[in-house]
């Protein structure tokens, strides 16, 4: 059994093709979709925890390898027994709740695919990376065949352009080498990928008539992917596409990026940011960026660095208004990083359908009242969105040509601000909006029909 799987920076999904018709299948509940977030009880539990969800055939080869790593997880059962932490791997959604519940403890991660390229990373941090990622791959694995009632051999990876801007193609090798090691460690005996925005793509050529150019604009998660591609009934059989791929762009720029931009800028004021010491000097803006960039690996380890604890008592010590330096602290002391972008996200949700919203956030007991505006969003988008021109328009410089059609998919293109703007950047391309969360699973269902059908 074959499958195409978008093991995306938001949401994860599977499908595959029975009848000729695209089945996606139930990953939590009776939703397809399952967001891309872990929880452990204990960063050092994860080798130990992945251990009993490998299949039969994987955990004495991961034993052998990881043997240290798990040895330090079970040492810690018992003192985590002790503190009433349950000793289980949770994801999705429940690995939210669990999180929310007391974000002080445990260890909690939000889109480990963001991670995959970032440059820099020692031998542990690849192998910890690889393990998050085969955890999840090995329960959707395990979902997947319970709802087919058949084993799955076969899977097609959808991948971004790029997973990381400052690597280059060396930050996308090590990404995709993590995936396949993952995937393999999760059970799958053959694995082979496709770009995301070419799935998505060919989700779109199974519904024309003739044959088109096509921007392809794919805004993601995590990142954003461009493909100008040459379409038509008369190419959609085809095994290789690489002549019609006229030109081909992506930066790691995604819905990440929108929330922590609107809690930096809805969020950080009530937390010293802009204000002033005695002295009448601005607080330090790069600690803020640092404390909301949950997809940056550098950036919260500074912030969550012993010595950025003592600035912040210096900093809170000389401020004009130190009881706005006690939320930035409790922020730090309390894990709430990952809470407050989350929040700012359901905001940002929110304000698909209302020009306003009022989002309770967790700065203080009881939380406080913050209002968000669609403007505000707007405003904050706008280096974002230049960017993404940016990458579109090379896409086309690359091709050489004007495309016939845009079509936009991707959870974070179903903003209006995102579709405002793309109106008023293209006013001459018809604008054509995909499924955005299924565009791309739909299209690695098909090719993995094709590659192993």
């Amino acid at each position: 059994m074959h499958i195409g799987f978008d093991y995306g920076t938001s949401n994860c999904a599977v499908a595959l093709m029975d009848q000729g018709r695209v089945r996606r299948l139930p990953l939590e509940g009776g939703d397809s979709y399952l967001p891309s977030t872990l929880f452990a009880p204990h960063r050092e539990a994860i080798a130990d925890l992945l251990h009993g969800l490998l299949p039969a055939s994987q955990q004495a080869t991961f034993a052998q390898a990881r043997q240290l790593a798990i040895a330090k997880g079970r040492r810690l059962r018992p003192q985590l027994d002790d503190e009433g932490l349950e000793y289980e791997l949770l994801v999705g959604r429940a690995a939210t709740a669990r999180y929310l519940e007391a974000p002080e403890e445990g260890y909690y991660l939000k889109s480990p695919k963001s991670f995959l390229g970032a440059t820099g990373l020692s031998a542990s941090q690849l192998d910890l990376f690889c393990d998050l990622v085969s955890a999840m791959m090995a329960t959707i694995k395990t979902r997947a065949e319970t709802a087919l009632g058949a084993e799955i051999r076969q899977a097609v990876i959808g991948q971004p352009v790029n997973f990381q801007g400052l690597g280059g193609e060396e930050s996308n090798r090590q990404a995709r080498e993590i995936l396949q090691r993952a995937a393999r460690l999760a059970g799958f005996a053959e694995v082979s990928f496709q770009f995301e925005p070419v799935a998505a793509g060919l989700e779109y050529e199974a519904s024309l008539s003739s044959e088109q150019r096509v921007l392809v604009l794919d805004i993601g998660g995590g990142t954003t992917d461009c493909s100008l591609l040459r379409m038509g009934p008369d190419r959609a059989g085809l095994t290789d596409r690489s002549a019609d791929l006229l030109g081909h762009t992506g930066e790691r720029i995604g819905g990440n990026d929108f929330d922590i931009r609107l809690a930096v800028n809805g969020l950080m004021g009530l937390c010293g940011m802009a204000s002033q010491n005695q002295r009448g000097l601005p607080m330090p803006a790069p600690l803020y960026w640092d404390a909301m960039s949950i997809n940056d690996v550098q950036a919260l380890g500074r912030f969550h660095a012993p010595e950025t604890g003592r600035l912040l008592q210096q900093l809170r010590r000389e401020a004009r208004e130190p009881a706005l330096l006690d939320r930035l602290i409790r922020v730090r002391e309390e894990k709430l990083s990952h809470q407050l972008v989350w929040q700012s996200e359901q905001a940002k949700i929110g304000l698909a359908q209302a020009e306003q919203v009022q989002q309770l956030i967790a700065l203080e007991r009881p939380p406080l009242a913050v209002e968000f505006s669609r403007h505000q969003l707007a405003q904050v988008s706008q280096p974002l969105l230049e960017k993404i021109g940016l990458l579109a328009d090379e896409a086309m410089k690359q091709a050489g040509c004007r495309p016939d059609a845009l079509f936009v998919t991707g959870g974070s293109a179903h903003s209006p601000v995102i579709r405002a703007w793309l109106q008023q950047r293209y006013p001459d391309l018809p604008l054509v909006e995909g499924d955005h969360f299924g565009s791309v699973i739909a299209g690695l269902a098909r090719w993995a029909e094709r590659c192993y059908g």
